[in-house]
């Protein structure tokens, strides 16, 4: 019998790619990772060093890579580079390490990616729709490369973060939350579709540049803009129904009125609204626990009124509402100052969002004499000005409050309205403090805080999988509210005791299940659901959750 005979090669399914068309399969490669056996069966062999890794060694190879890099910006472009050659090992070392990377795939690292995406560009993720395609959405979403799509992130790039106006180069955005929805929820990427609508830009920088991807001209407005949404939302049911639709970085007035013209008739919701609302809310129930204080009788002072602002309000009013306030004593909890100063009613010209938040009050242009005069038990800061939070305003919060509580939720990092040392210093250590991206642990009078992060990704991917698990018709505000209170349970005495009122990023695949299970009961008790109910629903969530592991493919 001849010696070294090779294995019986086994049949593999019509169209199974082989050889280099496998190994540039993103879904499917595990380059050194491959058997002995998938190689021969595969036609690998010899396009592989010879040694078989196992995905733990990759993931060590993968580390010491990381941090080699010398910036934050080198680390973005080495996982996306990583993401784009092998998903399955992306999501191994994301998962893995998720503390340390969340602040590169997302904020604060993925703000400065946008603004540099036309320069670092390497290769296309998801799809562009522009001007120029219109009468041909349903066609190009047919040309992306699954059918199986049920999540779409989309953003026109006019409000990134709190950078402004990127255009196309926004598309680092969805691209983020997308490897969000899969590192802390388990929605499997091949159910992901990162979408850029393109209807211009008026950043002249960009116009200018002669790299720039996107389209050239003035952003367009009116019906011309709410015929290309409108276009997109019937191409996504043609070609992917039962798709969830999560909006993202609109600019406000078009973030207020797509979420009151869709959110009844499609399943989606705006991230930015909602998702901020309601992490917001988690941490104000949380810091509840500290203060010893009740929700009604909090006094709410929002630095900036646009849609995270406002957002987070109107779910704060509901939450209020559930505690026993009408809806207008409700809202009397909730003050704001935008740009002009404290919106009250005798001011002309407010945005219709405003309206219900325009208070009998004396007119206030300054913000420290607001909260001097107003004494709120918390103030939160959503409007992208980097130290806001000054110290004549945190003094003035620790003079009317045993605890302050002191939200600065603005993204970047770099948009802050007060940085977490300064929040501890300026009222001697007993700020109740959370912010949007995260800040290291702060020293005082030697005691050290871990502030929390009241970072969107502990509520959007779980109500996302509970969306998908049930296929849910809507996302509904009940679904938000449910969210906050899920996430506020997770956080435990040991978190309070250190600063932090959000539970560690560690745990954030359980809290996504909890939450994911949560919106799943609420979309059956409403009639929303498209499918029968499991009889272990929470045993269903988790069974639905991917696991980045190998596949034997012979």
């Amino acid at each position: 019998m001849p010696q070294n005979t090779p294995p019986d090669i086994p049949i593999l399914p019509v169209g199974f790619p082989t050889g280099t068309q496998l190994i540039n399969d993103s879904m499917l490669n595990k380059n050194t990772a491959f058997t002995e056996e998938e190689r021969i069966a595969l036609g690998l062999r010899g396009l592989l060093p010879p040694r078989v890794n196992t995905i733990e060694e990759q993931v060590m190879r993968v580390m010491g890579n990381y941090r080699r890099k010398t910036s934050d910006l080198e680390r973005y472009i080495f996982l996306v580079s990583l993401q784009d050659r092998n998903q399955t090992l992306f999501y191994r070392v994301l998962t893995e390490h998720l503390e340390e990377m969340m602040p590169i795939i997302y904020t604060p690292t993925v703000g400065l990616a946008c603004q540099e995406y036309v320069h670092i560009y390497r290769r296309p993720k998801g799809i562009f729709v522009s001007t120029k395609d219109k009468g041909h959405f349903s066609q190009i979403l047919r040309n992306w490369h699954n059918r199986s799509v049920r999540v779409i992130v989309i953003t026109d790039g006019e409000r990134i973060l709190g950078l402004g106006d990127l255009g196309a180069a926004g598309m680092g955005i969805p691209v983020g939350k997308l490897s969000l929805y899969t590192a802390c929820a388990g929605i499997h990427p091949s159910l992901c579709l990162p979408v850029t609508i393109d209807v211009g830009t008026n950043n002249k920088a960009l116009q200018n540049d002669p790299l720039y991807f996107g389209m050239q001209h003035p952003r367009i407005r009116g019906e011309a803009y709410d015929g290309l949404i409108e276009e997109f939302v019937r191409a996504v049911e043609d070609n992917f129904p039962h798709t969830l639709i999560q909006f993202e970085d609109f600019g406000n007035t078009n973030a207020f009125r797509l979420l009151k013209i869709f959110r009844n008739r499609i399943c989606m919701f705006n991230d930015d609204i909602q998702g901020t609302a309601a992490v917001a809310l988690a941490g104000l129930y949380s810091a509840m626990k500290i203060t010893g204080q009740k929700l009604t009788q909090q006094k709410i002072l929002f630095f900036g009124a646009g849609e995270a602002g406002t957002g987070i309000g109107d779910l704060m009013v509901s939450a209020m509402e559930n505690a026993g306030c009408t809806p207008p004593r409700a809202r009397e909890h909730c003050w704001f100052f935008d740009s002009q100063g404290l919106v009250v009613s005798s001011r002309k010209n407010l945005a219709e969002h405003k309206l219900d938040y325009a208070h009998d009050h004396p007119f206030i242009s300054d913000f420290a004499e607001a909260v001097r005069v107003l004494k709120p038990t918390a103030i939160v800061g959503v409007s992208g000005q980097a130290g806001a939070f000054t110290p004549e305003v945190l003094e003035a919060m620790a003079e009317c409050n045993e605890r302050p509580v002191v939200f600065a939720l603005s993204n970047p990092t770099s948009n802050s309205e007060c940085t977490a040392q300064e929040a501890y210093k300026h009222t001697d250590g007993r700020a109740v403090f959370a912010s949007g991206s995260p800040f290291e642990p702060a020293e005082i009078n030697g005691k050290i805080y871990e502030p929390g992060q009241g970072n969107n990704a502990y509520i959007f991917p779980g109500i996302g999988l509970g969306v998908i698990a049930s296929k849910a018709r809507h996302v509904t505000e009940e679904m938000f509210l449910t969210a906050a209170g899920t996430l506020a349970a997770k956080v435990s005495d040991a978190d309070l005791k250190k600063g932090s009122i959000y539970p560690p990023l560690n745990q954030i695949r359980e809290v996504s299940a909890d939450i994911a299970t949560a919106a799943a009961e609420i979309a059956y008790r409403c009639g929303l659901a498209g499918m029968p109910e499991p009889d272990d629903l929470p045993g269903y969530i988790r069974s639905q959750m991917y696991q980045p592991v190998y596949q034997n493919y012979i």
